[in-house]
């Protein structure tokens, strides 16, 4: 019986450095001054880089046909960075760990805000990709985070009870909800545990040890 683990990759996979926000960021350049743009994801009405690209524009009066530029460029950017060490793609410690022990026994997937592939050369950067790649969803074609999901979970063809999503964010705890798949709230960072739970988590871990153990008990392994 197959089976799906979906993850989200910010917070869970992947640690966000500054230096890759400013990478983003960075691609607004030609148009407007990167340092005016929010750092603060939450403060974007739509939760993923190809929303928050247009509302950039849309505030910044850059003209929306323009974006395709922004983006490749952004792209080129990141990917120049990577291959150079200009940039870095965190792991989150003990992701490694927990995908290798899943892989082979269950699809290994992503429903993530960042563009694909962003999420894809940094996860290559990373040595995370092969795990993932056979499921892997964005920000692409926009969307809030249950919407991204919603499309990973389409393209598995298998039943919500059948998959397990992990993220780090209230938006996450939404999406699994939403899309009534197995839900686990991850965080290493003080006090988001209590954050995830309130906003209606009921099974979350500070560990990717203690997900393991969880993913297992949802799915019967």
């Amino acid at each position: 019986m197959e089976q799906a683990v979906i993850f989200d990759v910010d917070g869970v996979l992947l640690d966000l450095t500054a230096a890759e926000e400013d990478c983003f960021f960075a691609a607004f350049a030609a148009h407007c001054d990167p340092a005016a743009l929010s750092r603060d994801w939450n403060a974007y009405e739509i939760r993923n880089d190809d929303d928050i690209t247009d509302e950039i524009i849309a505030k910044q009066g850059i003209a929306p046909a323009l974006k395709p530029r922004i983006v490749d460029g952004y792209l080129s950017r990141l990917a120049a960075s990577l291959a150079t060490g200009g940039l870095n793609s965190v792991t989150v410690p003990g992701a490694a760990g927990l995908l290798d022990a899943l892989h082979g026994t269950v699809r290994i997937g992503t429903a993530t805000a960042n563009f694909r592939e962003a999420a894809r050369l940094r996860l290559v950067h990373a040595g995370l990709w092969p795990f993932v790649e056979k499921l892997a969803f964005g920000a692409d074609g926009g969307g809030h985070k249950h919407q991204i999901l919603a499309r990973a979970i389409a393209a598995s063809g298998l039943p919500p009870e059948r998959i397990v999503y992990v993220g780090d964010n209230t938006n996450d705890v939404q999406a699994g909800l939403m899309n009534r798949v197995h839900f686990i709230g991850f965080s290493q960072v003080p006090g988001r545990l209590a954050t995830l739970r309130q906003a209606g988590a009921t099974s979350v871990s500070d560990s990717h040890a203690q997900t393991l153990e969880l993913i297992r008990r949802f799915l019967n392994l």
